[in-house]
C-alpha cells in the first residue's frame, strides 16, 4: 500500500468508515456523473494515475472505473470542499458512468424540476 502526501491527508474529514464522498462530474459539460467512496489509498491511486479509483463499500476492495467495463473515467481535477469531507472529481467520461448502463447515475429517478424562473 502506497500512502497519501500527509498534506492532504491531513485535510480530509472522514467518516466512521474511513472515507470521504467524491462527487463525479464530466469536466466539459459540468454534468454530476455519480458518486462514489475513496478512503487515502483510493485518493493516493487516483492522483497518481490519472484514472479514478474507488473503494467499493458493498465489495470490500478498490476499483478503478472501467477496469472491467472499459467505461474509464480519465482525472481532469480534483478539488476538496471546504469541510474537507466531500471531493470533487472532474473526469473525462468514456462511455456509461451508471452501472445500470446509463450515462449518468442521476438522470432516472427526478424528484423535481424546478421552473426556471425560481
Amino acid at each position: 500500500m502506497t500512502r497519501l502526501d500527509p498534506a492532504i491527508a491531513a485535510q480530509l474529514k472522514r467518516n466512521d468508515q474511513g472515507l470521504v464522498t467524491a462527487v463525479i462530474q464530466q469536466h466539459d459539460t459540468r454534468e454530476v456523473l455519480m458518486v462514489g467512496w475513496m478512503d487515502d489509498e483510493a485518493l493516493h491511486r487516483t492522483l497518481t494515475t490519472g484514472r479514478a479509483t474507488y473503494w467499493s463499500r458493498s465489495r470490500s476492495e478498490y476499483w478503478v472505473k472501467g477496469e472491467t467495463s472499459g467505461h474509464r473515467q480519465w482525472v481532469k481535477s480534483v478539488a476538496l470542499d471546504c469541510d474537507g469531507d466531500t471531493l470533487l472529481v472532474t473526469v473525462d467520461q468514456e462511455g456509461a458512468a451508471c452501472h445500470t448502463g446509463d450515462r449518468t447515475c442521476f438522470d432516472a429517478k427526478v424528484l423535481l424540476t424546478a421552473p426556471l424562473d425560481q
